[in-house]
């Protein structure tokens, strides 16, 4: 079973918390690993190697193989510098886990712009530099992975969190085109909530259900995302304290009307085209 073996496989926000679970994880199965962190604090300021370096330390004293990177994923110069370390160092680009991120927490009324677009930036931006820097590669070989981290509160949302919730549920958006653009070059483009106890959230729920929660929980199934095995793309998945369950678009029966309605028409016809009872899975009626 090939699963990641020899496979190069970036990660970024890989210093600590779910993104080192999975650099451990897939250099432990032999995957040749780009440990990318910034080193900043949780809110995305400061720098620092220090983070990355542990975890490449903690990769190699194992005896896996592992390289880090300091660059600044946020933009397109550093997510480019990002995959030139992976080329430079292994000869290959095989996967990426877009897993770096930053909080910014605050109610929509009294959020800044620029605390929502230092989000967009990380997460959305992020995924889309560095995806985009492995893209040719992934292409020319006929072969890539992507996985982003997307989250519940995006998902459903969650109060204090439109800036994080619209660049999460952006990412879906980012797979769900990628997922067709790549099938026929075998790239594959998946997505995962992650539910755990790290940095992020660590003041977000009690103690005993962080306790629940640990990141290596998580950690397998992105490993199988980016393994040779993996043949599901344009997937949502829920990831946490062991439970892992697929997330979907769903469409209901509606209302078709032969003419344009009234709003009064709408109105009498609203609980028959809101009913879920019946629903199917969605698709792109223009797709």
């Amino acid at each position: 079973m090939p699963g990641v073996t020899d496979r190069v496989v970036v990660v970024t926000g890989a210093g600590g918390g779910l993104g080192r679970e999975y650099a451990l994880l897939l250099a432990r199965e032999g995957a040749l690993v780009v440990v990318n962190d910034l080193g900043g604090a949780r809110d995305g300021s400061g720098a620092g190697s220090a983070m990355a370096d542990g975890v490449v330390s903690e990769i190699r004293a194992a005896g896996g193989t592992a390289v880090a990177n300091y660059d600044n994923i946020a933009n397109e110069e550093g997510a480019q510098a990002l995959i030139k370390t992976a080329i430079d160092e292994f000869g290959a680009v095989h996967g990426v886990i877009n897993n770096a991120g930053i909080l910014r927490d605050g109610a929509f009324h009294k959020m800044s712009v620029a605390d929502w677009e230092s989000v967009q930036r990380v997460h959305l931006f992020g995924g889309f530099h560095v995806t985009r820097a492995a893209w040719p590669y992934f292409r020319e070989q006929r072969h890539g992975r992507v996985v982003v981290a997307t989250s519940t509160s995006g998902i459903y949302g969650n109060f204090g969190q439109a800036n994080y919730g619209a660049a999460k549920l952006g990412l879906v958006g980012l797979v769900n085109t990628l997922a067709i653009e790549g099938r026929k070059y075998n790239i594959l483009a998946n997505a995962v909530a992650p539910i755990a106890a790290t940095r992020m959230t660590e003041d977000m729920a009690p103690a005993e259900v962080l306790a629940a929660l640990p990141p290596a929980q998580v950690a397998p199934v992105v490993g199988y995302l980016v393994s040779d095995e993996c043949a599901d793309s344009g997937t949502v998945l829920v990831v946490g304290g062991g439970n892992v369950h697929r997330v979907a678009q769903f469409a209901s029966k509606g209302v078709n009307f032969t003419v344009p309605p009234s709003i009064d028409e709408v109105a009498a016809s609203w609980d028959q085209i809101t009913d879920l009872s019946g629903a199917e899975l969605g698709k792109n009626p223009v797709g």
